[in-house]
């Protein structure tokens, strides 16, 4: 959601840390992180990368997801056992031209805002470099870059009784974030996340497009995502009154030209639908329009008018 460029260090904010093992989730069925309590929502995406050794590193070392399977030329990733992104090498990828459509950023929702607070701490100890921090009205969010440039935030919800709603919009905005009472919630002296929440999961996906009228004419009046904000050069879209599972804007590349195959960065992402009924009335929409749809085993792909690969599959 944010525009930033400029470097914030968290260094300061905590003392000597006493490095120490990661607090993993209880047992038992918790309840979903609130993006996925809605009839769609994105479960997984995957990247095309580079160096895979490098980030690997990244995604275990930074945000705490652990390697579910592995080889030669490719990697996936998760925590408690949900695969969450997978790192795909390719030999001929090459680095996106400048003014090409692609991910602006990918979202991990905290369960908690004591479990952000952890993290904050765990960035702070090893002088992990952030691009942004803000406050966003219904999240608190913290953005930085991976190796290869990816964006990603990790955030927490505040609780949907502080979102406001007016004519079906919610409330969203960029203000400071103010740590200090995020912080209070921890021992900020000890860092104990050295692997993610079992319940983190990616609550949304934020890409740059276009054009935003075609943008919305798709995720929402095919896919189904409803509007539920516009800003200048940005639009966000939700399933089930969610602040939003997807987000577009045109903000540093107008007209953003249509991505290769080959591309480094976003290869896919995937939204999981809770309703088989849901899922064939989103091919059905599809197919009048005129969009190819693959179908592979329990799912079926699309892509984007910016050649953005989504996988749909049924949870």
């Amino acid at each position: 959601m944010i525009r930033q460029n400029r470097r914030v260090f968290l260094a300061g904010l905590v003392g000597a840390a006493c490095v120490s093992g990661g607090v993993r989730a209880q047992s038992g069925r918790p309840q979903p992180v609130p993006a996925h309590r809605r009839p769609m929502f994105i479960e997984c995406a995957a990247l095309h990368v580079e160096n895979l050794p490098g980030m690997l590193l990244f995604y275990q070392q930074v945000v705490g997801l652990e390697v579910m399977r592995q080889t030669e030329n490719g990697a996936l990733l998760g925590i408690g056992g949900t695969s969450l992104i997978e790192l795909e090498r390719e030999s001929e990828a090459r680095p996106a031209p400048a003014g090409s459509a692609g991910l602006y950023h990918l979202a991990f929702e905290m369960p908690t805002r004591k479990d952000l607070a952890r993290w904050v701490v765990h960035a702070a100890t090893f002088h992990f470099q952030v691009t942004g921090l803000a406050d966003h009205q219904v999240t608190e969010s913290v953005y930085l870059n991976d190796p290869e440039g990816n964006g990603i935030e990790i955030y927490a919800d505040r609780s949907e009784e502080q979102w406001k709603w007016n004519d079906g919009e919610v409330a969203m905005g960029v203000f400071d974030l103010d740590l200090e009472p995020i912080l209070e919630l921890v021992d900020r002296n000890k860092d104990d996340y050295s692997v993610a929440p079992a319940r983190m999961r990616i609550g949304h996906i934020h890409l740059r497009v276009g054009d935003l009228g075609i943008a919305e004419a798709f995720y929402s009046g095919l896919l189904g995502f409803e509007v539920t904000r516009r800003a200048p050069g940005v639009v966000f879209m939700s399933s089930g009154r969610y602040h939003h599972h997807v987000a577009v804007n045109i903000w540093d590349i107008p007209e953003a030209g249509q991505r290769g195959e080959r591309e480094l960065g976003l290869s896919w992402f995937s939204i999981a639908v809770t309703d088989r009924a849901i899922s064939e009335d989103r091919k059905a929409r599809l197919r009048v329009a005129g969009v190819s749809i693959w179908e592979i085993a329990e799912r079926w792909e699309i892509d984007d008018p910016w050649g953005n690969r989504i996988r749909f599959v049924i949870v």
